[in-house]
């Protein structure tokens, strides 16, 4: 008998794994935050992600599905256990079950990639589609052809690969839901040891689709010097050429170039957060760094940065500040212990780094 939340489960014969606590915690606080009343895990396993949203969020149905009879058979011992008259058990394959039904919530956390389910989630989900991916090698590019073939997306493995692999994500997400005249607003993003995970609103009719896709575009890298820019569009005009120091230019994309957090949504999640049975400072964390991030895409390894200087870090919130008081705009990302986000140019960090 295991026991997570305010909840009790077996989970002999169905897949569960405790490190993603995190990501469960975060949920029942989003949940909770966003006053979600019908929600399906399409994807559920032992259940114990749907079983809580059942039991600590308020939520008047919750529907739990599996291909797996032996899962569904768990699923349904584990509702039993916990006393819950607002469960419904499905055992049916995700896509089919979403083509079928209409949820308000769809929660897609598979074994690896959501991209398989994505376009059924798009259409099945009427307010809100939320993602797990533990496929970050893909997502990320050091599994190149495999991340082309999922996502549709070229990425490109640099210092922010973290971000390049949640954006690719969303914007795979925001394209699957264009299809079907919907728009996304992504309300939480983030990535947490081996995964990253997507909270998005979702709003109806062909011309907020259109309007969504004008946040796609592309990221010009440079190799040689660690520079890049931004093109908005799904065209890709590439320059080719690196606008700092001349070099060949590698081309990631399309992505999500748009705003990835939420600020007022993540401070009520926050608040929700602190009744969530065995939630940890590690959470409250993440979620304060995601809060406070900047809207800007990618960030700036500052150790990597000292280093092409020869010169040794200080400390990153230091140059934060410093940043700030230039005029520019500047913050910490969870994305990385060492990252920068600012729309200061490169050669302004390096000045600012050989003067500290």
């Amino acid at each position: 008998m295991e026991r997570e939340g305010k909840i009790a489960f077996n989970v002999d014969g169905a897949f569960y794994n405790p490190k993603m606590k995190l990501n469960r915690d975060v949920s029942i606080a989003v949940v909770r935050a966003l006053g979600i009343s019908e929600y399906l895990d399409a994807l559920a396993a032992s259940g114990v992600r749907g079983i809580r949203v059942a039991k600590e969020t308020g939520a008047e149905k919750v529907v739990l599905n599996d291909v797996s009879k032996t899962a569904c058979s768990l699923i349904e011992e584990n509702v039993e256990l916990n006393s819950l008259d607002n469960c419904e058990v499905c055992c049916s394959n995700a896509n089919v079950l979403l083509h079928k039904r209409r949820f308000e919530a769809v929660d897609l956390d598979p074994f690896g990639s959501p991209a398989p389910f994505l376009a059924a989630g798009s259409r099945s989900a009427s307010s809100y589609l939320f993602a797990t991916a533990t496929d970050t090698a893909p997502l990320c590019g050091a599994h190149l052809k495999s991340g082309i073939r999922k996502y549709m997306a070229v990425p490109v493995k640099t210092e922010y690969h973290r971000e390049m692999g949640a954006r690719i994500l969303l914007g795979t997400a925001a394209r699957e839901l264009a299809r079907v005249d919907k728009a996304m607003v992504p309300l939480l993003t983030f990535a947490a040891n081996h995964y990253v995970r997507i909270f998005l609103r979702i709003v109806k009719g062909a011309k907020f689709a259109d309007e969504s896709l004008n946040n796609m575009g592309y990221v010009e890298h440079c190799p040689r010097c660690g520079s890049w820019r931004t093109r908005f569009g799904l065209n890709c005009p590439s320059s080719e050429a690196c606008e700092n120091c001349a070099g060949k230019v590698v081309v990631a994309g399309p992505l999500w170039l748009g705003p990835i957090q939420n600020p007022d949504l993540i401070s009520k999640a926050l608040v929700e957060l602190e009744s969530v049975p065995g939630k940890s400072d590690r959470e409250v964390r993440l979620l304060k760094f995601c809060r406070d991030e900047i809207e800007l895409p990618m960030y700036r390894d500052h150790h990597r940065i000292c280093k092409s200087l020869g010169t040794t870090p200080g400390p990153i919130d230091e140059l934060v500040e410093m940043l700030r008081a230039d005029g520019w705009k500047a913050s910490r990302t969870h994305f990385s212990g060492v990252g920068i986000k600012t729309d200061a140019p490169l050669e302004v960090l390096r000045d600012i780094l050989i003067g500290a």
